[in-house]
C-alpha cells in the first residue's frame, strides 16, 4: 500500500471547508455523472473560468463501502497528481461547507466524445485515428502512474476546439495493487466491462485495455460490439457471444485498424493487448504507414 501512503502525504487537502456559493459564480451546468454534477463556474479566488465538479456524498459512500475502510483514494487525491496533455488538469480538491467533496478543474471548451460518436460526422471521421491514439496515450500514462481507471468510455472523454481529447472522471479509479485487483468488485459502465470484471475474477490494467477497444470500436461505427447491456443479464449473455465484425458496418475500414481493435476485445486477458502502450503503438504504426 506504499502508493497510497505517498499519495496521502503529498496531496492532503487543507482542513478548512469551502463555501462554494461564496467562492464560485455558477455560470451553467456542464453535465451530470453517476455520482456528480459539473458546472462551468467563475472562480473568484483564482480569477479564472473553471469546471467545478461537486460529488454526491451518499452515492460516493456506496462506492467506498465496497472496499475496506480507509483504503480507496479520493478522486481528488488521484486527479491532482496527473499531468498529461490528454488528461484534464485538476487544480484543487476539498470538502464544501455542505459536506460535498469537490474538484476544481480546467474548463474545456468543446464537446463530449460521445456526441461525435453518435453524430458520425466529418469531424469524427477526420479525427478518429488521431483521437484513438490520444486516448491510448492518456491511458498509457495513467497506467504508468500505477492506476486502473475502471470507467473508460466515450462519455468520460472530452474534445476541445483544437481537436485534442481530454480524459476525465476518476471517480472509480483504484491502485494497481493486489488488494484492489482481487476478485469480487464489479464497478464501471456495463457495456465497457471486460469479461473478467463481469465474472468477478481477478483483474488488472488489462480491463482498461478492453474498455479502450470497445471505445475505439464505437468511435468507428457508433455501435457496440455486443447488444447493449440494458441489464446485467444481457452483459452476462454477451460473455458467450463473439463480438460483431466491425467490417459488417464499415466495410472500408482498413484491415490494420480492424485487427488492432478486435485484438483489444479478446475475452481472455492473455489474448488481448497486454498493455495500453502496446495497443497505442499498433495504432501509431498504422498511422505512420498511411
Amino acid at each position: 500500500m506504499e502508493i497510497l501512503k505517498k499519495l496521502f502525504r503529498r496531496n492532503k487537502p487543507a482542513d478548512n471547508r469551502i463555501d462554494l456559493k461564496s467562492r464560485f459564480e455558477f455560470v451553467s451546468p456542464m453535465g451530470m455523472g453517476t455520482m456528480s454534477k459539473v458546472w462551468k463556474a467563475n472562480d473568484r479566488h483564482g480569477q479564472q473560468v473553471v469546471a467545478l465538479k461537486i460529488i454526491d456524498p451518499e452515492k460516493l459512500s456506496k462506492i467506498v463501502a465496497k472496499f475496506p475502510p480507509g483504503t480507496l483514494p479520493q478522486e481528488g487525491e488521484v486527479a491532482v497528481t496527473l499531468d498529461h496533455p490528454h488528461i484534464v488538469k485538476t487544480f484543487e480538491y476539498g470538502m464544501s461547507t455542505d459536506d460535498e467533496p469537490f474538484l476544481v478543474m480546467e474548463y474545456i471548451e468543446g464537446y463530449s466524445l460521445l456526441q461525435f460518436v453518435e453524430l458520425q460526422n466529418e469531424t469524427m471521421k477526420k479525427y478518429c485515428l488521431k483521437w484513438m491514439i490520444q486516448v491510448g496515450e492518456a491511458l498509457e500514462y495513467f497506467h504508468e502512474q500505477n492506476w486502473i481507471h475502471r470507467d473508460l468510455c466515450p462519455k468520460n472523454i472530452l474534445t476541445n476546439t483544437s481537436g485534442e481529447i481530454k480524459l476525465i472522471d476518476f471517480g472509480l479509479v483504484v491502485p494497481n495493487t493486489p488488494a484492489f485487483c482481487a476478485p469480487g468488485n464489479r464497478t464501471g459502465t456495463a457495456d465497457y466491462m471486460a469479461p473478467e470484471l463481469v465474472k468477478r475474477q481477478r483483474t488488472d490494467q488489462r480491463i482498461d485495455v478492453y474498455s479502450y477497444a470497445v471505445t475505439c470500436y464505437q468511435m468507428c461505427v457508433n455501435r457496440l460490439p455486443y447488444p447493449p447491456g440494458k441489464n446485467m443479464q444481457t452483459i452476462i449473455k454477451n460473455l458467450n457471444r463473439a463480438p460483431a465484425d466491425i467490417r459488417e458496418f464499415v466495410p472500408d475500414l482498413p484491415v490494420e485498424m480492424v485487427q488492432v481493435i478486435m485484438k483489444g476485445l479478446e475475452k481472455r486477458p492473455d489474448d488481448r493487448w497486454q498493455s495500453a502502450a502496446e495497443m497505442t503503438e499498433a495504432f501509431k504504426q498504422f498511422a505512420r504507414s498511411r
